[in-house]
């Protein structure tokens, strides 16, 4: 269940909901993770991993067409952080709304709230693969990198 707490992101493009919808399910191009498995149909399967031991294991859970994506974490190590399967049973959602020739996309962790030690690492981290690399894919740029900075900064600062 969501709650006003969850990280929550909104961005406006300058495409149809249908093109977003199709392009937010494109992960690779926009997350800049390694990712296996398939992302596009409801029950779907995916992994991806930001550095060699990190995993974070999804299953798509809602897909209503150009309007909800929604991905449940299954399993997840993210070496990182002091609890290393904080993710674990939090769901990444995706709204979409048309408005004329645009799309709001609002973006929810659900589940990741203030109250995890991870927060304000991943809202930096959210921030910025939402807002710049997500925004910028959707308006037809390239994949904006940022994962391995991230890494590294939670990497020394756990070590």
């Amino acid at each position: 269940m969501k709650n006003n707490n969850d990280f929550s992101y909104s961005i406006q493009v300058p495409i149809k909901a249908d093109d977003a919808f199709i392009k937010i399910l494109n992960i690779p191009q926009w997350w800049g993770v390694k990712y296996s498995g398939n992302a596009h149909q409801l029950n779907d399967l995916f992994t991806v991993k930001m550095g060699d031991e990190s995993f974070i294991h999804f299953k798509v859970s809602e897909l209503t067409p150009n309007t909800k994506i929604s991905f449940a974490v299954t399993d997840c190590f993210l070496p990182w952080f002091s609890d290393q399967q904080e993710w674990n049973n939090t769901t990444l959602i995706f709204e979409l709304m048309e408005e004329s020739d645009s799309t709001i996309i609002k973006f929810t962790h659900q589940g990741l709230t203030p109250a995890l030690a991870c927060y304000n690492d991943c809202n930096k981290g959210w921030s910025h693969w939402i807002g710049t690399s997500l925004n910028a894919f959707l308006k037809g740029g390239e994949l904006i990198p940022h994962s391995q900075q991230v890494i590294d900064s939670f990497e020394h600062k756990n070590a």
